[in-house]
């Protein structure tokens, strides 16, 4: 066992400042790096030492391993945490670190190549007799080959990019008419994206639930699984919205996934935090989908329903600790929500809408955790993901989760940008949503952008219609909707207007 003393964090943002956290606790330094733009970031002020690795684009910085190693050398740095995105799962960049002597705190190079392509994650758990979804077994560049299968396996048809992911190089085919044509685009797209134009098919399951098992692995063999999170409510294939655990899963069906998720690690030999993915039909039936080897944008709702710090799990795994528990000591206590805080309009298809934080106060009180590296006043960098937080609630059951997070997003105020926040309230209140009986194609189903412009409008004649009304009661000087409105009035005044 190798004692960590000292960790550059190889990320930027809310995760880089959670990480960075954890470390602090553990009595062990931390090294920021920062692009040009991000030069006044949290994550930067946080950090023991911060170092500028370049420009702001992430090709410039963020994605130059080895000018990251260089300042881990030059820094006495013991090891590398990666976070999420960026080199995270970048298996050359894994190898390149232990070559340098230095500690990845993440799984081995080898996992992250095998569980990086789809087919080859296929062939490694398939010995494990793990239910997946019918279609190929590998790649498909054939067009006409590949047609017939996909008759074989039954429209519709999905044909995914098998380095793919974020919904990138992936087309659903509804018939054999347009097969061809979706086929092409999806190589095409597959190619710019990933510089890999490998496809496989299979069958497309219309209405599936997302739904993920953690997992962590130590390096004498111990695997366990971490229970499940619901993460089905998703834009553009991205999850905007988790939960743990899922509404829809019994004992014995989470016990169940939990062992086909340990499965799924055992093949590739899992080391650290990583997560299963699987899909769930209608009737409860679940497909392996493909394995994410690093720690998920989602993990504290895990956090908080097993008391667990994943970040600090993951550090004691790295410094070749054992596991200091075993399955049967772990239960899933309470219930946990996350809504992704983007810095994106729902009202125009979810597009970024970067700017200032004019006003940025986030929510407070128990059960709420906020999760961001942001402050008022800054702006939101164009070269980056939009997210701005990760806003978490707990309570003792899922509808007392529910109620704080309602509360959490009335008190986030936050002005100069769009944000899913509004979403949010939305999908929270919806039917669908507090019953359970939700699917990936919530949005599809459910959203327009008419449902939160209409209530945007209501809320200010609301507030219009108050103001005339004390105006006419009390004489008061005259005040315009515009003033009423431009400085982000929030619903506790409407309550409170006529007291």
């Amino acid at each position: 066992m190798k004692k960590i003393n000292k960790i550059l964090v190889a990320n930027r943002g809310e995760i880089a400042l959670r990480v960075m956290r954890s470390a602090k606790e553990m009595g062990i330094s931390t090294v920021a790096i920062y692009s040009e733009a991000d030069r006044s970031a949290l994550h930067v002020r946080y950090a023991d030492e911060a170092v500028c690795v370049g420009g702001p684009k992430s090709s410039e910085s963020y994605l130059r391993g080895d000018v990251i190693i260089e300042v881990c050398k030059r820094l006495q740095v013991d090891a590398i945490h990666p976070g999420y995105g960026f080199l995270s799962e970048n298996a050359n960049f894994a190898r390149q670190v232990q070559e340098a002597g230095l500690i990845f705190i993440g799984p081995t190079p080898e996992a992250i190549e095998l569980m990086g392509s789809k087919l080859a994650a296929k062939a490694a758990v398939a010995k494990y007799d793990i239910p997946m979804v019918p279609g190929t077994e590998e790649a498909i560049t054939n067009v006409e080959e590949a047609k017939i299968i996909a008759q074989q396996v039954g429209f519709p048809i999905l044909i995914k990019a098998s380095a793919g992911g974020g919904g990138k190089g992936m087309r659903v085919v509804e018939s054999v008419d347009v097969f061809e044509e979706q086929m092409k685009l999806a190589v095409s797209e597959a190619t710019s994206a990933f510089g890999d134009g490998s496809v496989f098919i299979e069958k497309y399951i219309g209405s599936p639930r997302h739904i993920e098992i953690q997992v962590l692995g130590d390096t004498h063999g111990n695997i366990v699984h971490l229970f499940e999170r619901e993460c089905s409510i998703q834009r553009r294939h991205q999850k905007v919205i988790e939960e743990a655990p899922s509404a829809v899963l019994t004992p014995e069906l989470r016990d169940e996934m939990g062992r086909c998720a340990v499965n799924v690690a055992k093949a590739c030999d899992y080391v650290g935090a990583g997560t299963v993915e699987f899909l769930v039909d209608e009737n409860l039936n679940f497909y392996f989908l493909e394995m994410n080897t690093r720690l998920q944008v989602e993990h504290p709702v895990t956090e908080q329903i097993t008391g667990l710090d994943l970040v600090k799990e993951q550090i004691l795994i790295a410094e070749g600790n054992p596991l200091s528990f075993r399955q049967e000591n772990l239960q899933i206590y309470g219930h946990a929500l996350e809504l992704r805080v983007y810095a994106e309009d729902p009202t125009n298809n979810f597009l970024p809408d970067i700017g200032r934080l004019e006003t940025y106060i986030r929510p407070q009180g128990l059960g709420v955790r906020v999760d961001d590296g942001f402050e008022q006043g800054m702006d939101i960098p164009i070269y980056y993901d939009p997210m701005i937080a990760k806003l978490v609630t707990f309570g003792k059951d899922r509808q007392e989760a529910i109620d704080k997070m309602l509360r959490a997003i009335d008190e986030y105020k936050i002005t100069g940008i769009e944000t899913t926040l509004s979403f949010g309230k939305y999908v929270l209140q919806h039917e669908a949503f507090v019953s359970g009986n939700f699917d990936t194609k919530f949005i599809e189903r459910y959203f327009t952008p008419s449902v939160l412009e209409h209530k945007a409008t209501g809320e200010t004649e609301e507030i219009v219609a108050a103001l005339a009304a004390l105006l006419l009661t009390n004489n008061k000087p005259k005040v315009t909707a515009a003033s009423a409105t431009s400085n982000g009035t929030s619903s506790n005044w409407r309550k409170n207007r006529l007291k």
